[in-house]
C-alpha cells in the first residue's frame, strides 16, 4: 500500500529540502563593517609597478594591502570610477563604493558567511544576465599573494578587460604562468601535469558564489582559480537571501577539490559584489581578511554556536 504524503507535509519537505544549511541568527552575532571599492584597472601587474603604485616599496617592505588602504577604500574608489586613474572607461553615475557588513558563523559541520550590503542608485549596464553577484575568495594559505593582497592575486594584466586583454580570458594565479610580464601570462601556462601537481599541494583559490535577481531565489556557485576559474560540479554551497542580504554556506570538509576548513588554522577570505548587471572588472572589492574557527587571532574568529 502507498501512502501519500498531505500537500501540507509536501510543502514542508520542500522548504526544508531548500533551507540553508544552518539557520542562523544573525541579529545575535556581531559584524564588521567594511567598505567594497571600485578597482578600475589596477591588476596584479599594476600593483608591483612603482610608476603606478607607489606603496609596493611598504608592500615589499612586508605592509599588506589592507595596513596601509582599509581606510582610504570609499577615497581610492571615488578617484577609480571617475576615469581619473587606471580607468579609460568609466560608467557614469556608478558609485565608487558601497558599505558592506559581513558575519560568519559555524556550527561545527557547516560555515556560513552574512552579508548585507548596500548597492546604492546603480546605473544598468547591462553586461550580465545577473542583476548582483556576491562572492567571496577562500584561501587556507597556499596562495601566499592572495594572504597579502586578497583578489588582487588573480587579477593580471591581460584578463578580459584590462589593458592587455587578448580573448576571453578568466582569473588565474602567478604559480599558473609560466612567465610573467608587465602584461600578465599572455595566455601561456604550465603543462597539465604542473598545474595537477599545483592542485595537488593546494596551491589554488576556491570561491564560493551567490547570484541575485529580483523575485528570484538566489543560485549558488562554487569554483577554484589555478590557470583559470573553473567550476565545481557538484556544487556544495548554498545560498539564500536577495539584494542587499545574502548568507552563503558550505559543509566544513566537502572533500576535493573543496579546502578543508578546520578549527585553529588561518585562513584569508576577500569578497566582490557585482551590482546592476556589471561583469568583469566592474564590481567593488575587499582587501585581505583573516579568518580562524572556534579560537584565535584573526579579522573574524568565528565562534561555534
Amino acid at each position: 500500500m502507498i501512502l501519500k504524503a498531505s500537500s501540507a507535509a509536501v510543502a514542508l519537505m520542500a522548504c526544508l529540502a531548500s533551507a540553508p544549511a544552518f539557520a542562523v541568527d544573525w541579529a545575535s552575532i556581531p559584524g564588521k563593517d567594511q567598505v567594497l571599492f571600485y578597482p578600475g584597472q589596477t591588476s596584479f601587474e599594476w600593483v608591483f609597478t612603482e610608476a603606478d603604485h607607489s606603496g609596493i616599496t611598504k608592500f615589499k617592505a612586508g605592509k599588506n594591502c589592507a595596513e596601509c588602504h582599509r581606510e582610504e577604500a570609499k577615497t581610492m574608489g571615488d578617484t577609480l570610477v571617475s576615469g581619473k586613474k587606471a580607468e579609460p572607461a568609466p560608467i557614469a553615475g556608478k558609485p565608487g563604493s558601497i558599505p558592506v557588513t559581513i558575519k560568519f558563523a559555524n556550527d561545527g559541520k557547516n560555515l556560513l558567511v552574512h552579508i548585507d550590503f548596500k548597492p546604492g542608485t546603480q546605473p544598468d549596464v547591462k553586461m550580465d544576465k545577473d542583476d548582483t553577484i556576491v562572492t567571496m575568495i577562500l584561501n587556507d594559505g597556499g596562495v601566499a599573494a592572495s594572504n597579502r593582497m586578497a583578489c588582487w592575486a588573480t587579477c593580471h594584466e591581460d584578463l578580459t578587460g584590462m589593458p592587455s586583454a587578448a580573448g576571453d580570458r578568466t582569473k588565474y594565479i602567478a604559480q599558473a604562468a609560466v612567465k610573467l610580464s608587465r602584461q600578465g601570462a599572455g595566455g601561456v601556462y604550465k603543462p597539465a601535469a604542473d598545474l595537477a601537481a599545483l592542485m595537488a599541494a593546494g596551491t589554488y583559490l576556491e570561491y564560493w558564489q551567490a547570484r541575485l535577481n529580483p523575485g528570484a531565489k538566489a543560485v549558488a556557485a562554487s569554483g577554484t582559480i589555478l590557470d583559470k576559474r573553473a567550476d565545481i560540479t557538484p556544487n556544495k554551497v548554498e545560498a539564500d537571501g536577495t539584494i542587499g542580504s545574502v548568507t552563503l554556506s558550505r559543509p566544513l570538509t566537502a572533500g576535493a577539490p573543496y579546502k578543508d576548513i578546520v578549527a585553529g588554522k588561518t585562513y584569508t577570505v576577500g569578497f566582490a559584489i557585482h551590482s546592476g548587471h556589471a561583469k568583469g572588472r566592474f564590481h567593488y572589492v575587499s582587501f585581505e581578511n583573516t579568518l580562524v574557527l572556534d579560537a584565535g587571532t584573526a579579522d573574524f574568529v568565528v565562534l561555534k554556536k
